[in-house]
């Protein structure tokens, strides 16, 4: 009897709980560019669907009162992928500009000796962010040495 196999499976969107809507489609607009695909903004069922080129990649459900804890079992961190440093360092430019503050100061390398690095910073709900490059980071800083940037922040 052969063990049946699950198909190959890619990321689809991922859901993440706000406290107020219309702040963090503003947020996830302004600072990181997605497209509003779709929002029901009154009422008591409040959502929004973003994405890039017409392709569902986050959804935003108004339905928390508290804050975001990274002791809790559940969302770690959400990691957004661009080709280049240099595209780390133009999302950096606009958060800047908005006043997010950062875990570590500008572009990090995930580790001590690896290429792949970026920036972390949260979302006004502070849910922890990063966005990075696959390479280019081999000068920066490593903060926490051997252990993944992306893990301690």
């Amino acid at each position: 009897m052969s063990t049946p196999t699950a198909p190959q499976l890619a990321p689809g969107h991922v859901g993440l709980n706000v406290t107020d809507l219309t702040r963090s489609v503003d947020f996830y607009r302004s600072a990181l560019g997605f497209e509003q695909l779709g929002i029901s903004d009154t009422g008591d069922r409040r959502f929004a669907f973003l994405g890039v080129d017409g392709d569902l990649r986050l959804t935003l459900w108004q339905q928390s009162d508290g804050e975001f804890s990274g002791r809790t079992p559940g969302l770690h961190h959400l990691a957004f992928r661009v080709d280049t440093i240099e595209q780390v360092r133009a999302v950096q430019s606009v958060l800047d500009e908005l006043g997010v503050r950062f875990a570590h100061d500008g572009v990090v390398a995930h580790g001590e000796g690896t290429s792949s690095g970026g920036i972390f910073f949260t979302d006004p709900d502070g849910i922890r962010l990063e966005v990075y490059a696959p390479s280019g980071a081999e000068a920066a800083p490593a903060p926490n040495g051997e252990s993944p940037t992306c893990g301690f922040f």
